[in-house]
């Protein structure tokens, strides 16, 4: 139910003066027609804060396994393990990828998520960070999932803080924002019942923070949940951040049916994918960066975004499997000149950043 007494003229006059959104403030945005004034309003709020700079990263997506214990209904990825085209890389394969497109690409960052495998042992893991870290030290390893870590501690017996502490002694520079879906527990237990809880993920992420371990955030949508859902979500991660600051950037995952367990289920529309980003840049405020995600919404629409409060336009990836595997025939990775190409086009600044938004200056 909408507050009668919340207008968007009233909105505005706390985004111009720095006040807090309310969760009703969002969704009166979220079920408002007026796309065009909330990118607007969106677009001004992320001016305050990047000024015209939109950041991207030089970075390589690595998909260590994709065999996975779990059964996420949203998920086209993951294998049982007697498919032919089910995987496991061992730690030589993976410095070998890295090796093979680091001459050409000089990546900040190695983006590396797999499937929860159930025979790879725990030392696996420090031990491929020790060994990336070793061939190429300047690079930055953003690594495993809340999900991933919840099952390390498991197959360890450890606890989440003390996997934490393993991994970012072997390298391990920062976490991703994967994992978080929609924290709504029914339209989760419809979509990945076996997987960790949104207050699980929430303590993760803040207990990685607590050990100077920074991370990202994320939401899957377009999953049939409630603007409600959204707002709720959005509020979680913004009194987590307000807990831990350690949220570097937030990123909506527009949600890729083809090939998953999801019935009924199609793209999101471009419209509400825009009014995604715009609404979260409204009301996190305590998020200095909102990504775009070109896989996800195509380069065009990414494009378009960056005018409806988006800073950040991600990476060049070289090889996204995860959303291409569920359909998406978006590139599964760009060029550093295409991705300055197309944020020049909207007359904004490329910005080479790595993974905590340091800017590169080559």
């Amino acid at each position: 139910m909408i507050n009668k007494n919340i207008t968007f003229d009233l909105i505005k006059e706390k985004v111009y003066n720095n006040i807090r959104l309310t969760p009703e403030d969002a969704l009166f945005l979220f079920k408002s027609p007026d796309l065009i004034s909330i990118g607007e309003l969106a677009d001004f709020k992320n001016f305050q804060i990047n000024g015209n700079r939109v950041y991207f990263i030089v970075n390589i997506h690595i998909n260590y396994t994709n065999i996975c214990i779990n059964r996420c209904a949203f998920c086209a990825f993951y294998r049982k393990g007697k498919e032919a085209d089910a995987y496991a890389m061992n730690i030589r394969e993976i410095i070998e990828y890295i090796k093979a497109n680091y001459r050409t690409n000089n990546f900040k960052e190695a983006h590396i998520v797999g499937g929860l495998h159930p025979s790879i042992p725990y030392s696996f893991y420090p031990d491929m960070l020790r060994e990336i870290k070793n061939e190429f030290p300047s690079l930055r390893i953003q690594a495993f999932t809340a999900v991933e870590i919840d099952y390390l501690s498991n197959i360890s017996g450890r606890p989440e803080k003390e996997v934490l502490l393993d991994l970012k002694q072997a390298g391990l520079d920062s976490l991703p924002g994967g994992g978080a879906e929609i924290f709504n527990p029914a339209v989760r237990k419809k979509l990945c019942p076996q997987k960790i809880s949104g207050e699980r993920w929430l303590h993760i992420h803040k207990t990685a923070h607590s050990l100077g371990i920074p991370s990202n955030a994320s939401m899957l949508y377009g999953v049939k949940e409630s603007y409600e859902d959204r707002v709720a979500h959005l509020d979680s991660i913004r009194l987590a951040q307000d807990e831990s600051g350690g949220f570097k950037s937030f990123i909506p995952f527009a949600f890729q049916p083809k090939n998953t367990a999801v019935k009924n289920s199609g793209l999101t529309s471009g419209y509400d994918d825009l009014k995604m980003l715009a609404v979260a840049r409204l009301f996190l405020d305590n998020f200095k960066h909102i990504k775009t995600f070109f896989v996800n919404l195509g380069v065009n629409l990414a494009q378009v975004s960056l005018s409806f409060g988006a800073d950040d336009f991600d990476g060049t990836l070289t090889e996204e499997k995860i959303s291409h595997d569920a359909g998406s025939t978006n590139p599964a990775g760009l060029s550093v000149k295409n991705v300055k190409k197309i944020i020049e086009e909207t007359g904004k600044l490329p910005t080479e950043r790595d993974t905590l938004y340091n800017i590169c200056f080559n």
